[in-house]
């Protein structure tokens, strides 16, 4: 019988260690696509401090915003089992107006937020089909539901196009046995969050550990009948 393997893009950052202690924790082979060696140690360290062996964790040198990176993904996937979850956490965040924000920071965000998220679902999708079906789960927002977030509107507009894609693909991979859900948090409570906001006032942050748990539920068998859904997680 083949390995279940759990794929999580972004798994070296502060939501992504979480994800990826959670999926080890059950069992499971989860490949972790990596760009700065730095990243490496801090997740290790992560996973120590959480008594989480690393017997299951597959490290491959990928960026998700190449085609060259997704190859190797897809190789490292095959090579350790059946992919069943597909955790595409990628992103980046960056304040500004319409009048603000310019070309560089809207490209940027508009390659981090949809373009790393494009290229995974295209990647992922077969793959899931061919082991039978499994879980995608992609990372929305609050800014990009419903109304405008002011000073957000690069930010906005790319979580909402996520919100689309997801729902797209839930649509279009629903046959064959693929859930495709979204999530949506509010503000993580993640190293780089305090460092970004030191006097910000954190009770209202969301743990990485909690939303790591809705990510499993969504991808575990409890969440069978959770499809095309985007997940709002606040505190407030």
């Amino acid at each position: 019988m083949s390995v279940p393997v759990s794929l999580v893009t972004g798994g070296t950052g502060g939501l992504g260690r979480a994800v990826v202690a959670h999926l080890l924790g059950r069992g499971e082979v989860v490949v972790v696509p990596w760009v700065a060696e730095r990243e490496l140690p801090r997740l290790r360290e992560y996973l120590h401090d959480h008594g989480v062996p690393e017997a299951g964790l597959r490290l491959v040198e990928a960026d998700v915003a190449t085609e060259e990176g997704i190859s190797a993904i897809s190789e490292a996937i095959g090579a350790a089992g059946t992919l069943r979850t597909a955790a595409l956490l990628v992103g980046g965040f960056a304040m500004g107006s319409v009048e603000e924000t310019g070309d560089e920071v809207w490209e940027r965000l508009v390659q981090m937020n949809l373009g790393t998220l494009w290229r995974s679902a295209r990647a992922v999708v077969p793959l899931l089909r061919e082991g039978g079906g499994g879980s995608i789960v992609t990372v929305a927002s609050p800014a990009g539901l419903g109304a405008g977030s002011k000073g957000m509107a690069a930010y906005g507009a790319t979580k909402s196009a996520v919100v689309s894609l997801t729902r797209t693909l839930a649509e279009e991979a629903g046959g064959d046995g693929i859930r495709v859900n979204a999530i949506a948090p509010d503000i993580i409570d993640t190293p780089g969050n305090r460092a970004a906001m030191p006097d910000a006032d954190r009770s209202a942050w969301l743990a990485p550990e909690e939303i790591a748990r809705v990510v499993g539920f969504l991808s575990g068998p409890d969440g069978e009948v959770v499809r095309g859904a985007v997940l709002t997680l606040t505190r407030s």
